[in-house]
């Protein structure tokens, strides 16, 4: 049986997957591993959950919350907020843990389970480890020890959480976003209500698309994954830029007034450069992943800004971040973190901040993400291959030699296996679109043969 929690949290497809036992059994689990660790020491514990609107969301939120009050965890039931506004409200509230039921950017049938520490921080690799080791155990018979009368939790909704959230949200904008006409699609997703309060209370003139969640429609041809309506409205309404969420809002892709998309990796350029020049960027460095396009690693060099480069994923970008105090990191698929202010990746921040960067400077977005040119990045998805593999296959390692001899240095590879999905991921730069498909599809090849 593989590893249940992958690099955000346990995700699968709902009620076959990820069923109302296992999150029940996982949340038991986690307020047991937590109290072990001292985590509840001297009080009684508290917990905050919320949810993006998929359907299944529903009953796992049930099972969530019965598994955390059954084991004397008080329980704080915040609703359908982004991921980022349940981080943020567990660190604000002074709760014990944080739990989101999201599968962020896959489709509705998936869900998936995240859980933050004290503060608002995601779980240590330990702590999930240690989690899922004594669900594994209790789950094979062993007894809980649970309380009884007045030791169970009890559990409230918290309506507050939504103007909190979003006061937060405003009250950190450097400044505001009055003159600026901004098209935001909320993938009809979990920020489907604070992303438009958010920006309006900013001054914006709001046009929303993607904003009517059904729990069945989140992310279904919208949101960052989906941006052709996105590009579509921001021509029509002739607005300044726009902004797309995945379902659960902790990414953050963009349209310029032209229809262009700009990336995550051109948002952080842009963000980097704002905070240096307002003396915010810490060390004078910022963080991203492997998979960052080398364009970004260029504008970064020759605008003096320092790099340093982790493993695909937030929770990833986040440690290096605290390790070494720096202010700003994210990923090009839109995991922006802003350490000030958030804990996480906060789409509705990132968007927010990029906005009053055009609103400080007068400049468009294409102008000031014109700092870094993107260099042809072509990524393929092999799927029905044994991902664990790809470390170990020495047909793969030549054919990644060969590929990386023949770009030389103006080009590089990447194979990684997907975190989150049952796939092995082919990344291939070139100064050449053409030769980027070629060696791409060539690796693809090899990949299916060597792993298949």
């Amino acid at each position: 049986m593989g590893r249940l929690f992958g690099t955000d949290g346990v995700r699968g497809v709902a009620n076959a997957d990820l069923t109302a036992e296992l999150a029940t059994g996982l949340s038991v689990a986690a307020a047991h591993v937590l109290a072990e660790a001292g985590s509840f020491a001297g009080h009684r514990p508290t917990a905050v959950v919320g949810r993006d609107p998929r359907a299944s969301g529903e009953f796992l939120e049930a099972a969530v919350v019965a598994g955390l009050a059954s084991a004397g965890v008080d329980v704080l039931r915040v609703g359908v907020l982004p991921t980022p506004a349940v981080a943020y409200l567990t660190g604000v509230l002074g709760a014990d843990l944080g739990v989101m039921l999201s599968a962020s950017h896959n489709a509705m049938p998936d869900n998936g389970i995240k859980f933050f520490a004290r503060g608002g921080h995601k779980l240590a690799d330990e702590l999930e480890d240690r989690i899922e080791q004594v669900y594994r155990q209790h789950s094979t018979g062993e007894p809980w020890d649970r309380p009884t009368g007045a030791g169970v939790g009890r559990v409230r909704d918290y309506d507050e959480g939504f103007d909190k959230y979003v006061a937060h949200l405003i009250g950190v904008l450097p400044n505001r976003l009055d003159g600026l006409r901004i098209v935001l699609d909320e993938a009809h997703g979990a920020a489907s209500r604070v992303s438009p309060e958010a920006f309006a209370r900013a001054g914006a003139e709001v046009v929303t698309i993607g904003a009517e969640p059904d729990g069945l429609n989140i992310n279904d041809g919208c949101g960052s994954t989906h941006l052709e309506l996105l590009k579509a409205a921001v021509v029509e309404h002739g607005a300044d830029l726009g902004i797309a969420h995945d379902g659960d809002a902790d990414r953050c892709l963009a349209v310029d007034g032209t229809g262009n998309e700009v990336d995550g990796d051109q948002i952080l350029a842009v963000l980097a450069l704002a905070m240096k020049e307002a003396g915010t960027l810490r060390g004078n460095t910022v963080v991203a992943t492997v998979m960052s396009n080398l364009g970004f690693t260029l504008a970064m060099e020759r605008e003096g800004v320092q790099l340093v480069q982790t493993a695909v994923g937030d929770r990833y970008v986040l440690e290096a971040m605290k390790e070494s105090g720096y202010a700003l990191g994210g990923e090009q698929s839109g995991h922006v973190i802003v350490l000030d202010h958030a804990t996480t990746g906060d789409g509705t921040l990132t968007g927010l901040m990029l906005a009053a960067r055009i609103a400080a400077t007068g400049r468009s977005l294409a102008e000031l993400a014109g700092v870094m040119e993107r260099l042809p990045q072509i990524l393929v998805n092999v799927r029905d291959v044994d991902k664990s593999r790809v470390g170990s296959s020495a047909e793969l390692s030549q054919a990644v030699a060969e590929a990386e001899r023949d770009l030389g240095a103006t080009g590089r590879v990447l194979l990684r296996p997907s975190g989150t999905e049952p796939l092995v991921r082919v990344m291939v730069e070139a100064a050449d679109i053409e030769q980027a498909h070629a060696v791409a599809g060539r690796l693809a090849d090899v990949v299916k043969s060597a792993l298949g």
